[in-house]
């Protein structure tokens, strides 16, 4: 059993502790898995099957060849006629990856593949893997200020679905002694190399995570926070870890862990 708390930090009640908060912690299956779903997010980058072929270029090396470049002392490039007078043609070479507005030489392929696979049971041990570290709280203080949470994992009442604005929100985890955690993900720092330039010039570090059963008014008030909002249903290795890593603070509410079943 483990206890459930308010917004105003007092015990309401207690909730039984589903089995898998007893699975064994393997940090190398959570990375696997944790890479395994990144790389399902990855763009692939291939270019146009067309790019730098939609030009009218010809190769006519043969005698008496209309348009032919026969005796012209000219190399073996594909060329597009530019000017005439005549019998005569002015060219321009065309096509090849040497010329200029060429089809570039070696580019991307489509077939490529970029993603890594996991067996579906593993995926599933790796997720009730990292759900049972963010129980351990010498894991989980690794990356998240968790002095005033004396057990974990941290149960609250289901009220906190009614929270609608970040103001409130942001009170009621303060009270639940989530204040230096609050501070911690506050913070941002301008981002090293080109990324600045692409639109994500901030960096902000991982804040908590909120597993609950009706998402659609923590999504709203959370966000600003820098907080997770996700359901049971919805819950990946990406969310429960911390990136990648066992020791994710998870916030529960009293109907989603009653409810968790991976």
């Amino acid at each position: 059993m483990v206890d459930v708390f308010s917004l105003e930090n007092k015990k309401v009640g207690e909730v039984e502790l589903p089995e898998l908060f007893k699975n064994e912690i393997r940090p190398d299956v959570i990375m696997k898995a944790f890479l395994a779903e990144q790389s399902n997010e990855f763009q692939l980058k291939y270019v146009d099957p067309l790019a730098g072929k939609r030009k009218a270029a010809v190769l006519m090396k043969t005698r008496r060849t209309f348009k032919t470049v026969y005796g012209h002392g000219m190399n073996r490039t594909p060329r597009k006629t530019m000017s005439r007078m005549g019998s005569h043609f002015s060219f321009e070479g065309a096509f090849a990856p040497h010329t200029v507005g060429g089809r570039e030489a070696h580019p991307p392929e489509a077939n490529k593949v970029i993603t890594k696979k996991i067996n579906k049971k593993e995926r599933l041990f790796a997720i009730r893997s990292a759900i049972a570290a963010s129980a351990v709280k010498e894991l989980v203080s690794k990356y998240h200020r968790i002095d005033a949470i004396k057990h974990l994992p941290l149960v609250v009442d289901d009220s906190i679905n009614k929270i609608k604005k970040t103001k409130d929100a942001e009170m009621a985890l303060s009270k639940l002694g989530l204040e230096g955690e609050l501070e911690r993900i506050s913070s941002r720092k301008i981002r090293a190399g080109k990324g600045k330039l692409r639109g994500r010039k901030y960096k902000r570090k991982l804040g908590p995570l909120i597993v609950t059963t009706d998402a659609s008014n923590l999504k709203r008030s959370m966000s600003n926070l820098n907080i997770t909002v996700k359901t049971p249903s919805n819950l990946g290795v990406s969310d429960a870890s911390h990136a990648g890593n066992p020791g994710r603070l998870i916030i529960w509410t009293k109907e989603a862990l009653s409810s968790l079943k991976i």
